[in-house]
């Protein structure tokens, strides 16, 4: 089987932009995105990526793809690259010069009301405890 195998960059956004940006914050969400992204088009979702301003040359972001384990990378929208890494320019360029493909799965954001904020937050906020978001 020659599946095309993706890995999900998401942005570790603070919870404390809930209210202003919730899908930037809400992991799980652009998880889904990435996943349909990938689905569609019969490709595997290999790995979810979780970060916060890094930088585009950062070691986590390669290891799977010098590995061999990645293909390709895909992010839920322009504004979670934009949260996830220091340099999307950079990260585009570093992505050309290594080869793999960079895709935004364009997703729009859903609405979150409060109940769907209140979820998130309730699962952000005790993953200790425990809580697995359901």
């Amino acid at each position: 089987m020659n599946d095309v195998r993706v890995a999900a960059i998401a942005s570790l956004t603070p919870l404390e932009e809930l209210d202003s940006v919730p899908f930037l914050v809400d992991t799980r969400g652009q998880r889904a995105a990435c996943a349909r992204w990938a689905d569609e088009r019969g490709y595997v979702l290999a790995r979810e990526l979780l970060f916060y301003g890094v930088r585009p040359d950062h070691d986590e972001l390669w290891a799977d793809v010098e590995s061999g384990e990645v293909d390709l990378f895909v992010a839920a929208n322009e504004r979670v690259l934009d949260r996830a890494l220091t340099s999307v320019p950079g990260f585009r360029a570093e992505c050309a010069r290594r080869g793999v493909r960079l895709e935004t799965a364009d997703a729009q954001p859903p609405v979150y009301d409060s109940a769907a904020r209140a979820a998130v937050h309730r699962r952000l906020s005790m993953p200790t405890a425990g809580y697995d978001g359901t």
